[in-house]
């Protein structure tokens, strides 16, 4: 069987719901802007941007290492330009403090590490299924 990893996300009310990633949580919701939204934590758009920004962070540092770079800083922005009820594009802005003629490899080494930005280019298959819990409806 393949490797998997599970998230499990349990809805509060409104907009609300917490994520469970291994031994870590998150409150997930909307800006109050939305109606119902009560901004208790990022909106799920923002989480999907954040995993970019946060793997591909991780990945230029693994890339770093692996060519003896010393990096005095890294912050990497993601900006998502929405398109109707997705992303059209998403945009990595990456400020690498080591030397010039280092940036571009180690953004190479970078994309083809990253499983979050590899993940979107690749577009992995995604399939949607359901269970019904609790009473059901009364067919009489």
């Amino acid at each position: 069987m393949a490797d998997q990893k599970t998230v499990h996300a349990v809805w509060d009310k409104g907009w609300v719901c917490d994520v469970a990633m291994g031994e870590f949580g998150l409150r997930i919701d909307e800006p109050e802007s939305v109606p119902g939204g009560t901004n208790l934590g990022p909106n799920p758009t923002e989480m999907l941007l954040g995993s970019v920004a946060s793997c591909f962070t991780l990945a230029l540092s693994w890339a770093a290492k692996r060519k003896n770079v010393e990096l005095e800083h890294l912050l990497v922005d993601a900006t998502g330009t929405y398109d109707g009820k997705k992303f059209g594009a998403i945009h990595i802005d990456a400020e690498i403090g080591c030397p010039l003629d280092m940036v571009d490899v180690l953004i190479a080494e970078a994309e083809e590490f990253c499983y979050v930005t590899n993940t979107i280019r690749g577009g992995a298959d995604l399939s949607v299924s359901g269970t019904a819990h609790g009473e059901s409806p009364d067919s009489t």
